[in-house]
């Protein structure tokens, strides 16, 4: 191992002097690496790069505590001139013992591939862990070992020593042996030459193309510890359900350490706003109730989260076509750790006779083969109202909506592209879906249905078109 070590540090250190006087036919890969992370790493979080060269990466990601190790003396002092902002280190990836703080976000770019022992490696992580700390891994397919061999030959790529050629499988196996759990994998890079905007952005993206993809990129997080006891606020968007409420009160289980209820009311024409304020203190269980300033679903959950003070948030439709009696089980999957956002799924089991007209389900298996497609995590119901997620994550998403804008009505999407976008663990959870017992549907089968193809194609360029 030390002879490895030393034979590599010596090449990098020479590949760093060469590059002051040469570029060589690699930028466009690079570039296009950065415009990847770009889209990985949100803003402003704690960043960590093992293996990280001169800096140039890690300069783009826009980090409030950027720190990068190499073990090349030569790379990490062009890195400190170059970006001053920056924390470098020259540091051997096998031992990061001296390294001091957690990071949001841990990258590998390229540097699996010239590791000694990339299990030991993942190993060293986690004293520099938190439960929500994203690692980002890309590294070279097998299939371009031939053709980087030809470009090094011809001085248009730098040169390199024995890889090793590793296999998704064998990354995701690796972490596994390291603690750590694979969240989503993608292919990435199909031209890394001139003009291959088209190539890279779009044709990697489709079959037979991916196969043929330079890089790999695998999102992976720490194995899940169970949460102890964590609080619950339970929302539930209320417009014309006077008849249901009642029975949210009686049949709302106490769940953690404290559950809290929060009733929105949506400018109901009955008198649902008038049935909660009589039932609040009938029962001894913390409650609230909000008037909705604004209109939609998403308007009345955003408020209720607001005003939230429990560690899990949970949405709990009115119409109880998802019984409350279920959300232990929503729950008990988000407290363990299985997953960092539950999402509800209607279409497993069999539903009441009228719990779901037959167009709107066709319409919803439709719309979760897009969206498993989109997000590359399978999500099998887009639309079930019932969906958990922690509380400080709610709260990032919600900073970052910008990206995405503000046009769902329903909020659903919100929260899944919200959690997508931030490398969340995605659960499915299959419910029993009843059927209304009081009130009817606020959702217009055409009208929702055509917002809901533009949500497909908008996603489909602000996650996987990037």
């Amino acid at each position: 191992m030390e002879m490895y070590y030393q034979a590599r540090q010596a090449h990098w250190d020479a590949i760093a002097c060469k590059r002051d006087h040469w570029r060589g036919m690699g930028k466009w890969y690079h570039r296009r690496l950065i415009q990847i992370y770009q889209f990985l790493v949100s803003p402003n979080q704690r960043v960590l790069e093992v293996g990280c060269g001169t800096g140039e990466l890690l300069s783009h990601l826009k980090a409030s505590r950027g720190v990068g190790i190499d073990f090349s003396s030569e790379m990490v002092e062009r890195a400190r001139a170059r970006h001053p902002e920056l924390e470098f280190h020259q540091m051997d990836a096998h031992d990061l013992s001296t390294l001091e703080g957690t990071f949001d976000v841990i990258i590998f770019s390229d540097t699996v591939n010239d590791l000694w022992d990339v299990q030991l490696a993942f190993k060293q992580l986690h004293r520099l862990c938190t439960p929500h700390t994203r690692i980002i891994i890309n590294f070279y397919s097998q299939l371009w070992q031939i053709p980087l061999a030809i470009a090094q030959g011809l001085n248009l790529a730098a040169p390199l020593l024995s890889q090793n050629w590793l296999t998704q499988e064998d990354i995701d196996n690796m972490l596994r042996l390291a603690g750590f759990e694979t969240i989503r994998s993608t292919k990435e890079v199909l031209w890394p030459l001139p003009l291959g905007r088209l190539a890279n952005r779009y044709l990697v993206r489709l079959w037979p193309f991916r196969g043929l993809a330079l890089s790999t990129f695998v999102i992976a997080r720490p194995e899940p510890q169970p949460a102890e006891k964590p609080s619950v606020s339970i929302v539930v968007p209320a417009r014309n359900e006077a008849g249901n409420i009642k029975s949210i009160f009686e049949r709302t289980p106490e769940m953690g350490s404290a559950t809290e209820l929060i009733f929105v009311e949506g400018h109901s024409k009955d008198d649902t706003y008038e049935t909660i304020e009589k039932e609040i203190p009938l029962h001894s269980r913390t409650s609230s109730l909000l008037r909705q300033t604004g209109i939609g679903k998403a308007d009345a959950v955003r408020a209720g989260f607001a005003r939230a003070k429990g560690d899990i948030l949970m949405i709990l439709d009115a119409d109880m076509t998802v019984p409350p009696e279920d959300l232990p089980r929503f729950y008990e999957a988000i407290a363990s750790g299985k997953g960092e956002f539950i999402n509800g799924v209607r279409l497993v089991y069999p539903m009441e006779k009228e719990a779901m007209r037959t167009l709107n389900f066709i319409g919803n298996k439709f719309f979760s083969l897009a969206f498993s497609w989109l997000l590359g995590q399978p999500i099998k119901d887009t639309l079930c109202g019932t969906k958990v997620m922690w509380r400080e994550d709610y709260e990032e998403i919600a900073a970052n909506r910008v990206y995405f804008g503000d046009f769902d009505p329903f909020g659903d999407f919100d929260l899944i592209f919200g959690a997508a976008k931030l490398n969340r663990k995605i659960v499915d959870l299959p419910i029993r879906y009843r059927e209304r017992t009081y009130g009817s549907t606020n959702i217009s089968r055409w009208k929702h249905g055509l917002l809901l193809m533009r949500m497909v194609a908008f996603a489909a360029r602000r996650i996987k078109f990037v």
